[in-house]
């Protein structure tokens, strides 16, 4: 299985890009799929892309369940995973029927957007019902089932909310790990992952733990505006590397 893994296309880009991905996540708490999908779908079949982001980010998240667990609102959390374990079939199935360069265009229109919105700091900041919540949770499982990209929805639409910032983090970051682990089931329960992938996942955890750390402590909340620069240039490069006109 050694072999296999050291044969994955383009396996030294992919460390290299979760390694950026990693200092990105440090400095601003997000942005891992962003950077890492769009340059992943250049080497590798898009369920497998989605297979290993999700797995990569399993580690650390679970290392952010604890503290958030306490905090957060389970019954909320609750609605939002239970719309997503419904739409991450939906999206896996579309995923079937739409050609490589087709998840890409759409991988690429996703991050373009939610780019977009960060730069100019549009966020949704009313208070989000039950109804809301539903649909936030149908739509990260319906776009992440599709293309791997669970965040985009879930930080536009819920994490500027006006509940507490510390609360509704707690919230984000337990449904995250329950919708990696709603994504990992399906792909494995139709066949669409292997343990050479899982062993690949393995591979980019490490670089991707040792960044984090790296852009956790390099962090200093006085240049905070110098490191989200940094970080949407990295994910502008990301999503224009990821183009399908270079291929």
């Amino acid at each position: 299985m050694i072999a296999d893994i050291l044969a994955t296309p383009g396996l030294f880009w992919l460390c290299l890009t979760i390694g950026a991905a990693g200092i990105v996540r440090g400095f601003t708490g997000f942005g891992t799929a962003l950077i890492f999908v769009p340059v992943a779908g250049m080497f590798l079949p898009s369920a497998q892309v989605i297979a290993l982001i999700t797995m990569t980010g399993v580690a650390s998240t679970m290392a952010l369940l604890p503290k958030a667990w306490g905090t957060a609102q389970k019954a909320d959390v609750g609605l939002m995973a239970g719309a997503a374990l419904c739409t991450v079939p939906i999206g896996l199935w579309v995923l079937s029927l739409l050609d490589q360069n087709t998840v890409r265009w759409v991988v690429t229109a996703i991050a373009t957007v939610m780019l977009g919105s960060l730069v100019t700091g549009w966020r949704y900041r009313s208070q989000i019902g039950p109804i809301g919540l539903l649909a936030i949770g149908a739509a990260a499982g319906l776009f992440g089932g599709m293309t791997g990209l669970t965040g985009p929805v879930v930080i536009l639409f819920y994490l500027s909310g006006l509940h507490k910032v510390e609360v509704v983090r707690a919230n984000t970051i337990l449904f995250l790990a329950a919708l990696d682990v709603v994504i990992v089931s399906n792909l494995i329960w139709q066949g669409m992952t292997s343990w050479t992938l899982f062993g690949v996942a393995i591979v980019l955890a490490v670089p991707y733990f040792v960044t984090t750390l790296i852009g956790q402590a390099l962090f200093d909340p006085a240049h905070e505006k110098i490191y989200r620069i940094a970080a949407y240039a990295v994910i502008a490069l990301a999503v224009v590397t990821g183009l399908p006109l270079w291929d």
